[in-house]
């Protein structure tokens, strides 16, 4: 039967559920065996993977065009009539395999998944999951949609983002409170999402018989390697050894701009006068460049990436109506990634395209598993793959290595990023925190008020050295303006903690680069297999949250930023 599945989604996006019951009965009814164990995975590997290549598909056309009303409707559409009946569906199967004990060769982790899966798993949580990917489509509409008015001509709120360059004071402060204006035009909006978002997700705790939805976001998430408590351990680690290492970079650029106070228009403007870097004027350039780095770092990976690049699996270019952000998704039935992103001619978005280049290569190098339950490596090392690759690609930036710049500007670009990698892990324990604050605090978080109270005194916490007085509204509301709190909640550690291990996986590439990136290759290539900490040990790296291990990798980001200041 299931050798009469279509080998694309793209021929079951306009399937009733009606056309899938036939292979759900058969995997439902088909008895499992040690013989059998491995065609059972398969064929329902084969299942999930039309369901949910058609939900990004579909997730997609409404990402790239949030003002599309046909995909709109289409997407909303398999939410209420397929992605219910799918979920009930793989927790049937998920529970017949735990039932039958049979556990093939390499399933081991998956296995542990599987069981904590199914322990969370109720029934009337499916259409309130279908609810808050609604609702996540409704929030990045609300921010998709954001323009102003600049010199005549409309521009998106990322396009904006090239004025904060600009050498003259004046004209970053106005286009920065520009921006601002408009986004708090929002701001009621934002708060009456926020609260449906926030009761909704109590109701599923609710129902989990879980005592509050970050015990629930904890299982979902299938954090089995660490706690809630680490991520405060790691908190007070930031704020003891990086926050004064941002402050230095504050302060430094504060004297370099020969300003008073630093202000928020004063971050991403060069410090000594320098035009803007404008790496390239097009994503053909951007795609062209970038795959003459990657066959500097592997050229494997460059084969990975022309892949890309011939096969259409890239949407780079900003533009009006676009959803904000950039993200790589997986088209399941080829295994294959998708790169989206909004790119307007500046560095970040070369670094926003070589991390996600890395998540990329991670599902090409795993994509040789059978069974799609071992696909899913841990967030945590999903985005090692995609920061060591930043730094690791790093030296490749100079037009003579194919990349975008002159020594100079390369070295530039580099200490820019690096500077910013420092000052990230601050605003990364700001949105952690926030986190846990909100779902700890559920009934005072309901009042967006609070949110705005809570966010001020960590934002007060983490991020010293820039100067928001006068500024208080925008300041408190800036939780607004972090997708990540809307819609993937607690999903923004892993960042931090994956920022940690790629700094060791790039101290290792300092001393002997091909060594570093076998380890890489080898890592990514494990898929969800083996547990979080292996993972790591296999690309070179500890998993930790201690001072003293961000202490040595702030030490040697320093190290290199003096070392290119020169």
């Amino acid at each position: 039967m299931f050798d009469s599945l279509p080998k694309s989604s793209l021929e079951v996006l306009d399937w009733s559920w009606e056309k899938y019951q036939p292979f759900v009965d058969d995997l439902g009814n088909r008895e499992l065996t040690a013989d059998n164990i491995h065609q059972y995975l398969i064929d329902w590997t084969r299942f999930y993977e039309l369901v949910m290549e058609s939900y990004m598909r579909l997730y997609l056309a409404t990402s790239m065009d949030t003002t599309d009303e046909v995909a709109q409707k289409k997407f909303h559409a398999f939410l209420d009539e397929i992605y219910p009946p799918a979920l009930v569906a793989l927790q049937k199967f998920k529970e017949k395999l735990l039932v039958s004990s049979l556990s093939p060769d390499g399933f081991e982790i998956p296995f542990r998944n599987i069981r904590t899966e199914v322990a969370l798993f109720r029934d009337e949580n499916v259409p309130l999951l279908t609810r808050e990917s609604k609702l996540v489509t409704e929030y990045e509409k609300i921010m998709g949609t954001q323009t102003v008015v600049w010199e005549g001509e409309e521009k998106t709120i990322n396009q904006m983002r090239l004025n904060y360059q600009n050498p003259d004071r004046v004209v970053r402060e106005k286009a920065w409170r520009l921006v601002m204006e408009r986004q708090l035009q929002d701001r009621d909006a934002i708060n009456d999402l926020w609260r449906r978002f926030l009761k909704l997700r109590l109701e599923i705790t609710s129902n989990a018989d879980l005592p509050d939805y970050r015990a629930y976001r904890w299982k979902a998430l299938l954090r089995f390697d660490y706690t809630p408590d680490d991520c405060v351990t790691f908190h007070n680690a930031i704020e003891e050894v990086v926050v004064p290492a941002a402050m230095r970079i504050y302060e430094r650029r504060r004297q370099q701009l020969g300003v008073g106070t630093l202000r928020p228009w004063d971050l991403d403007v060069d410090p000594i006068d320098r035009p803007p870097l404008r790496p390239f004027d097009d994503v053909t350039e951007l795609e062209e460049k970038t795959t003459l780095i990657f066959q500097n770092v592997s050229p494997r990976l460059a084969e990975h990436f022309v892949t890309m690049r011939q096969e259409k699996l890239l949407d780079l270019e900003n533009r009006k109506g676009k959803a904000p952000g950039g993200f790589c998704i997986t088209f399941y039935t080829k295994r294959q990634p998708f790169i989206f992103q909004n790119s307007v001619g500046i560095h970040d978005d070369v670094q926003t395209m070589l991390h996600e280049s890395g998540h990329a290569f991670h599902v090409f190098e795993s994509a040789y598993l059978p069974y799609y339950q071992q696909l899913f490596a841990p967030m945590e090392f999903n985005e090692v793959a995609s920061i060591a690759m930043e730094l690791m690609a790093a030296p490749y930036l100079v037009e003579h290595q194919g990349g975008f710049y002159s020594e100079a500007d390369a070295a530039r670009a580099r200490v820019e990023y690096l500077e910013q990698s420092i000052c990230f892990w601050p605003y990364m324990a700001v949105v952690d925190a926030f986190q846990h604050w909100v779902y700890q605090n559920p009934k005072d978080a309901m009042n967006p008020e609070k949110c705005d109270e809570n966010w001020g005194q960590l934002w007060g916490r983490f991020m010293k050295g820039v100067d928001w007085s006068d500024l208080d509204e925008a300041k408190v509301t800036g939780w607004h303006r972090k997708i990540h709190i809307h819609t993937d909640p607690f999903y923004y550690v892993e960042y931090g903690l994956a920022q940690l291990g790629a700094v060791q996986v790039w101290a290792n590439s300092l001393k002997d680069q091909a060594e570093a990136i076998a380890s890489y290759h080898k890592a990514l290539a494990l898929g969800g297999t083996v547990t979080l900490p292996e993972l790591f040990a296999t690309a070179g790296a500890r998993f930790t949250f201690d001072a003293e291990t961000l202490r040595k990798a702030v030490d040697l980001i320093e190290e290199k930023i003096f070392e290119l200041s020169q």
